[in-house]
């Protein structure tokens, strides 16, 4: 039987009071990049507050001022595609790392002389990089999608170093580093975590407890327990490497949620966004208390809000739109 929108809505609501009895409103603000259709996404932000993020149609890295609200370009060559960035370095020292997702490479911009330096895949295979990180030494810890490997770049020298994942067509997607600089992935083609040991540089897979599951992207809290969102079957998931449990907790939006983007903040607290839903949804869980105490609706809709970042300085979580869109949540 369809429900009637009123009834569906007056469902909904009855789900998300059952899951928190303090549901907080977060302040989210939107900036519209002047480039349309450019694709915005995957933002980073430098210490002062300087916000970049790439255009993957536009193929361009760009940067927001935001108090301002001026935006700078920096061009890319055509069909780069880029996907994710990180920065290093603050201000006039910036230097900015993207990953060439269509032209398998990582790049090299330098904000201050517009120059650009590529690192080339090793392996054809390799055609995709696609989420980057860094470790401690500076160095960067990168996933392959298509290509189904793990990667890790040394900065200095610009060595490439590929890790294949065993299981096939397994799409090595978001990564995030533990308390010790242990890399973890989720492999959204399969249902599994991946474990990188960085002294064998060998790869581990831990199967998640259905078989439907489609991890998209993970966060690690304090005490180094994985947490991921599954895209296929709308749940949030956490795993304890202590002692191998998984725990799964059904997102306030159901099955057709559809969690994406993903952040965590200073207090453990996760963030995430329902894109299965319209508009998307920015959600906020607490891993202590084990519920989610925050909903609120993104004002453009965001169409899907696919990597965001924690700016732990300001307690800000910064994302960009398929609306065309960076956004900025306020958690604390």
């Amino acid at each position: 039987m369809r429900l009637s929108p009123v009834l569906a809505g007056l469902l909904l609501a009855l789900l998300w009071a059952s899951q928190s009895t303090a549901a907080e409103h977060v302040d989210i603000r939107e900036w519209q990049v002047p480039w349309s259709e450019s694709g915005p996404r995957d933002p980073f932000v430098e210490p002062s507050g300087r916000v970049w993020f790439v255009g993957q149609r536009g193929n361009y890295v760009a940067s927001l001022n935001p108090d301002s609200g001026e935006f700078e370009r920096y061009e890319l060559d055509p069909g780069t595609g880029p996907h994710n960035l990180i920065v290093d370095g603050d201000g006039a020292d910036a230097i900015v790392w993207y990953a060439g997702n269509l032209m398998s490479h990582i790049g090299r911009l330098d904000p201050r002389t517009g120059a650009i330096k590529k690192f080339p895949m090793p392996d054809e295979r390799a055609r995709d990089p696609h989420t980057l990180v860094f470790d401690a030494d500076g160095n960067i810890w990168f996933t392959v999608q298509g290509g189904n490997f793990v990667g890790y770049l040394e900065t200095q020298t610009g060595t490439v170093t590929l890790l294949e994942v065993p299981t096939p067509r397994a799409r090595p997607y978001g990564i995030a580093l533990n308390s010790v600089g242990e890399p973890w992935v989720v492999a959204f083609g399969s249902n599994k975590l991946i474990r990188v040991d960085r002294d064998s540089m060998t790869l581990e897979e831990i199967e998640l407890p259905n078989a439907g599951s489609r991890p998209r992207r993970l966060a690690i809290t304090s005490d180094d327990n994985v947490w991921y969102v599954d895209y296929a079957l709308g749940r949030l998931g956490r795993y304890t490497p202590t002692d191998g449990s998984f725990a799964e907790w059904d997102m306030p939006s159901g099955g057709e949620s559809r969690p994406y983007g993903m952040a965590i903040d200073r207090n453990d607290r996760l963030w995430l966004v329902e894109t299965g839903v319209a508009p998307n949804r920015f959600v906020g869980f607490d891993t202590a208390a084990e519920k989610f105490v925050s909903g609120t609706d993104i004002p453009s809709g965001g169409g899907s809000i696919r990597h965001m970042y924690y700016h732990g300085p300001t307690g800000q979580i910064w994302f960009g739109t398929d609306t065309n869109n960076v956004g900025r949540a306020n958690v604390h």
